[in-house]
C-alpha cells in the first residue's frame, strides 16, 4: 500500500510539472495571437510601400490604433503625465526647463511613453520637468 501512495504522488507531481511548463509555455498565446493583426497591418503597408506618403501615414495610423486596441485589451495602458505633478514612481526626469505659466515640478513634455501593466509600473515615462523659478 505505501509503495502505491508513493507512485501515485510522484505522479501527481510530474502531470503538476508538465501543467506548469504548458503554463509558461503558452503563457502569451492570447497576447501574441492578438499582435498578428498588428503584424497583418504592418505587412500590407509594406506590400504597398509605393504608394503616397498621405495613404502610408495613414495606414501607419491605422496599425496604431490596433496596437494600442490591443495593449489596452491586455491591461496594457499609457502613462499620460503632461501638466501633472512629476511622480518619481511612473516618471523619470530627463531634464528641467524654464516653463513660464507652469507650476514648479510639473511635467512639460513627454519624451518616452511610459506604460502600465494592470495598474503594475512596466516602464516609466522619460519626461522634462518645469523647473522652479529661479532654480
Amino acid at each position: 500500500m505505501m509503495l502505491r501512495e508513493r507512485a501515485e504522488i510522484e505522479n501527481q507531481r510530474k502531470r503538476l510539472q508538465r501543467d506548469l511548463e504548458q503554463a509558461r509555455k503558452f503563457a502569451n498565446e492570447r497576447v501574441l495571437g492578438d499582435l498578428l493583426a498588428v503584424a497583418d497591418a504592418l505587412g500590407r503597408g509594406l506590400a504597398v510601400a509605393n504608394a503616397d506618403a498621405a495613404s502610408l501615414r495613414a495606414g501607419m495610423e491605422l496599425t496604431l490604433k490596433e496596437l494600442e486596441r490591443v495593449m489596452q485589451a491586455h491591461g496594457l495602458s499609457a502613462i499620460e503625465p503632461v501638466g501633472q505633478p512629476f511622480d518619481a514612481e511612473r516618471h523619470q526626469a530627463m531634464s528641467l526647463v524654464d516653463a513660464p505659466g507652469q507650476a514648479p515640478n510639473t511635467v512639460v513634455a513627454v519624451l518616452q511613453k511610459g506604460y502600465l501593466l494592470n495598474e503594475r509600473l512596466l516602464r516609466p515615462a522619460l519626461v522634462t520637468v518645469a523647473r522652479a523659478a529661479g532654480a
